[in-house]
């Protein structure tokens, strides 16, 4: 019997450890079955949105999820650091192909979801050699937000200089848009503003209307001009209007350009929120910074659009810049549970009705996806003033061609060039020098 006894031991100690393996085994499998879902988002501006929506999504299906949110002007860098953690993110952002060509090996197909059966318009989404990898969430607008109070105010002054013009909305071109914003900063003392454009931001990671935004308008006219969507090599045929622009911003700003590198677009955003200014540089996505800053004294009705006007001949018949720079990516090299979990987020963002609502009201998202109905898009003044111009037939959209912007570093170097323009330090021809020149090296780094 004790001879028996020993050898149930020996046996036991042997299979102890298989046993607890199988154990472990089982229990990670278990886990890992589950998945979970990492977010990494590149808006700041809607991070607390984020959160709250990851938290009701969680509630709801039981599935593990956060949400993290790099900070302005880092996300490529901020991705870099994370993609190689233990716990890297299952859905992340790229700024279309030049960002696909970067983060391709982190990309998983998407064609067979159920999220690009969705997708109204199938050519907007990032494809190769066959596969699906990148989708766009969010068709997105900017342009010039105006307070139409201000500028009834304006129209009703008996002195002004501008008689010709009446109305906000017949402003059509970069003379008609120069003449008004110049008379109005002559008379900001009886319109009560401090400044007829809010804050030409440049504190560090803001500059992103400047280098990216405004920049993209003399490269779609170049695109337009040669019949290209991307070039290795660009003229700035359109630099002159670029600056037009740029120039009008600056000399016109509640802000003095020397001050510019301590201001951010939150800053702008309260600046417009807080009638202190009649203009703002920025899109549809604002209409949440407006809304929520305390003290906001802009009624809804009052947030209109006005595209960029630059200069450019025929400028008449421009509409807003319309498009999207976010495409959202599920991280191939995450485990196979944590991708279907990362879909199951987007599936129930985009086709559920909780939410949908969610996306609409809390995101501010308009979706290109056909699971939303015509009554479930956002109660946005911007985006209404959106549909607006893309309704007009009269009128034709600007594509967001910074998507094909060579990488981050070459608007970093172009908005620092800015900057020192702003300041004096730089004349225009070094800001055209550098954004040509870093365009041309970035671009061939990219090959």
């Amino acid at each position: 019997m004790l001879k028996h006894m020993k050898r149930l031991n020996k046996l036991f100690a042997a299979l102890m450890p298989l046993l607890l393996a199988a154990i472990l085994f089982g229990a990670c499998s278990k886990k890992d079955a589950v998945g979970k879902v990492y977010l990494l988002n590149f808006k700041p501006e809607i991070d607390a949105q984020w959160k709250e929506v990851i938290g009701q999504f969680s509630a709801e299906t039981g599935i593990e999820a956060k949400v993290v949110t790099a900070a302005g002007g880092t996300y490529e860098q901020t991705l870099r650091s994370e993609i190689t953690k233990s716990d890297p993110p299952t859905l992340f952002n790229i700024n279309g192909p030049i960002g696909y060509l970067n983060w391709k090996t982190y990309t998983a197909d998407m064609k067979d979801t159920n999220l690009y059966s969705w997708l109204s318009d199938k050519s907007m989404a990032i494809s190769a050699d066959g596969g699906v990898y990148g989708l766009p969430y969010a068709v997105e607008t900017y342009g010039i937000i105006y307070n139409d109070a201000i500028f009834r105010k304006y129209f009703a002054l008996s002195d002004r200089t501008v008689t010709d013009i009446s109305s906000a909305a017949q402003i059509d071109n970069f003379a008609a848009l120069k003449a008004v914003v110049e008379d109005m900063t002559a008379r900001k003392f009886d319109l009560g503003i401090d400044g007829v454009f809010a804050s030409t931001s440049f504190r560090p990671g803001e500059d992103w209307r400047w280098q990216t935004h405004l920049a993209n308008l003399p490269i779609y006219y170049e695109y337009r001009d040669k019949g290209v969507g991307d070039l290795d090599k660009i003229e700035l045929t359109y630099g002159p209007q670029y600056r037009n622009i740029f120039d009008l911003y600056i000399n016109n700003s509640v802000t003095d350009p020397r001050m510019i590198g301590s201001k951010s677009v939150d800053d702008s955003m309260s600046e417009f929120a807080l009638g202190k200014v009649a203009m703002v540089q920025n899109g549809t996505w604002g209409w949440g910074q407006i809304a929520g800053i305390a003290g906001n004294v802009v009624q809804s009705s009052d947030v209109k659009y006005m595209p960029i006007y630059t200069g450019v001949r025929g400028e008449e018949t421009q509409g807003l810049c319309t498009g999207t720079e976010n495409f959202i990516c599920v991280n191939a090299k995450s485990s196979k549970a944590s991708q279907e979990a990362s879909l199951k987020l987007l599936e129930w963002l985009f086709n559920t009705p909780n939410g949908k609502k969610a996306a609409v009201e809390k995101l501010g998202f308009v979706t290109p996806f056909s699971t939303f109905g015509a009554d479930e898009r956002p109660d946005n003044p911007l985006e209404k003033e959106a549909f607006r111009f893309m309704s007009n037939p009269n009128l034709s959209a600007v594509s967001w061609n910074f998507t094909s912007f060579p990488s981050q570093a070459f608007k970093d170097d172009l908005g620092a060039a800015l900057y020192d323009y702003a300041l004096g330090n730089k004349s225009w021809d070094d800001v055209a020098a550098v954004f040509k020149n870093r365009w041309e090296e970035e671009k061939a780094l990219l090959k």
